[in-house]
């Protein structure tokens, strides 16, 4: 078992920044594959990053591609989401997630937080 939870998420305006943390316990951080999903109203849940065990690998989906860093301290069991140049479409609830292995479908991922909403204004 592992427990999630996100934190960090808040009301910004278009070109600000965020920074969003995933404190996780549990279960071997350090061992886990960890990854970034978000979905707005009336939208499934999409892709935005994910990260290797050892944080030397990751992948971001192509919307948030230069403008998003994932990144990993497993010596505080925490994920980071750093969120630059936002968009109003990035408004969305935010969430990370435990998996096994490195991938970016939402269906390899067995261990969920509970979300944190970003809302940005144009």
């Amino acid at each position: 078992q592992v427990q999630l939870v996100e934190s960090g998420g808040g009301l910004v305006q278009t070109g600000d920044s965020l920074r969003l943390s995933c404190a996780a316990s549990g279960r071997a951080f350090s061992s886990s594959a960890m990854a970034w999903f978000r979905q707005a109203p009336g939208k499934k849940k999409d892709f935005v990053a994910t990260i290797n065990p050892s944080g030397g690998r990751t992948a971001y989906a192509d919307s948030v591609k230069g403008r998003f860093t994932v990144s990993r301290d497993n010596a505080k069991n925490t994920l980071y989401l750093q969120m630059n140049s936002l968009k109003p479409e990035d408004t969305a609830v935010y969430y990370c997630a435990a998996s096994w292995i490195l991938a970016t479908s939402e269906n390899s991922y067995e261990y969920w937080g509970q979300g944190t909403q970003v809302t940005v204004s144009s």
